[in-house]
């Protein structure tokens, strides 16, 4: 393929557009008509003043929390025991129908209750969702329940929580160990 020669006006829209941009490397370029390179285009002058920028605003520093103690699940006996009817369950809390906010609130109210009148083990059922859910917002509880029980504002409510047996609900519930109330 032969190259053709650019008549006067190409060449200076050409050398227009070479000088207002800037080389990527510092390689000089070819003239288009063959020629030796020429001197490296100076780059282009800014126009306007760029606008001022925003400062993005400053997070306050995060709060150190300590590690949380490892959550114990239910001995396999005490599960066994719960499950056949033998340990009591001594609350039962169904967080369906409620919004992340409401059910949040329920929870650590419910726990709290219950601690403070010596219960031992309780149930707490969440739902399991919608079948072959892929996490797309159904199935929202039974993600975050188990994320609350292990944030600091629950550790000195409970010692561990495991997955309920199919006869409590299986895998959209779970027992709940609470701690002793301290000064007790």
């Amino acid at each position: 393929m032969s190259r053709r020669r650019l008549s006067d006006d190409e060449r200076v829209l050409w050398k227009g557009v070479t000088r207002s941009i800037a080389p990527l490397r510092k390689s000089l370029a070819l003239e288009p008509d063959g020629a030796e390179p020429a001197t490296a285009p100076s780059p282009p002058k800014p126009r306007a003043k760029p606008a001022p920028a925003i400062a993005a605003p400053v997070a306050p520093p995060k709060r150190v929390v300590p590690p949380a103690p490892s959550l114990a699940p239910l001995t396999r006996r005490t599960k066994k025991r719960i499950a056949r009817g033998n340990h009591a369950i001594d609350g039962r809390l169904d967080l369906h129908g409620m919004t992340q906010a409401e059910a949040h609130d329920a929870l650590f109210g419910f726990l709290r209750a219950k601690q403070a009148r010596g219960a031992k083990v309780v149930l707490v059922i969440t739902g399991k969702g919608i079948r072959g859910d892929d996490g797309g917002g159904r199935g929202v509880l039974k993600r975050m329940v188990p994320m609350w029980l292990g944030m600091p504002d629950f550790r000195g409510l409970i010692i561990g929580f495991e997955s309920a047996a199919i006869g409590h609900g299986g895998e959209g519930a779970l027992y709940v160990s609470l701690r002793k109330r301290r000064g007790d």
